[in-house]
């Protein structure tokens, strides 16, 4: 067999290198290509935001209004859980199926009230937990909110309770009201309010 002249040698790695080169090219232009015609249209992440929990103290009464957001809009909600915790024990746990409603805007509310009765004197944590329930169990968008609330009876319990209970919700088909629906249904409210009123007065 004749060897290669040492010209000739180099002449072939030379070549072999170009070789080299030459493919690792394509192989980086057909990868940035598959990328580029692999990219779908990114989807907004869905978000639960509490904005905030307000808290009325009444006679043996607590009421609460968790005031939220759903993001990118509710329409990308199906289903959500709230969670709510007094003192780090559960109380109860609601399924809310969202509405449809073009009503249901941005800023959300759902009211609660605690029954007090038998709960002492002090300062209690209330926590509020809200996520999309999945078939596995799995929390999904999790996001939590708590609040520090003084509660002081007005009257006296004949015996004394750890864990108030819900008095009421405002529905499980989430009756969830957007600031701008509630103040819609204030006006109505007001409008008949008035022309009952104004019907008495004409009698």
């Amino acid at each position: 067999m004749n060897k290669l002249s040492k010209n000739q040698q180099k002449i072939e790695i030379i070549a072999a290198d170009v070789k080299n080169a030459k493919q690792s090219t394509l192989d980086n232009l057909s990868f940035q290509f598959n990328i580029e015609r692999s990219k779908e249209p990114v989807k907004p992440a869905k978000t639960i935001v509490i904005n905030r929990i307000v808290e009325q103290p009444k006679e043996d009464e607590l009421a609460l209004e968790v005031e939220f957001s759903l993001l990118p809009s509710p329409a990308s909600f199906s289903k959500i859980n709230l969670d709510l915790f007094f003192q780090e024990n559960l109380v109860k746990s609601i399924p809310l199926h969202i509405s449809k409603s073009s009503l249901l805007g941005d800023n959300l509310e759902y009211p609660l009230v605690l029954d007090m009765r038998g709960i002492v004197e002090g300062n209690y944590l209330i926590r509020v937990e809200m996520y999309e329930p999945w078939d596995s169990g799995e929390k999904l968008n999790f996001t939590a909110k708590e609040i520090e609330v003084q509660y002081v009876p007005q009257t006296r319990a004949e015996r004394l309770v750890r864990i108030p209970t819900v008095k009421s919700v405002a529905g499980d088909d989430l009756t969830v009201v957007s600031s701008s629906a509630k103040s819609i249904y204030r006006d109505i409210e007001q409008d008949q309010k008035q022309e009952a009123i104004s019907k008495r007065d004409e009698w």
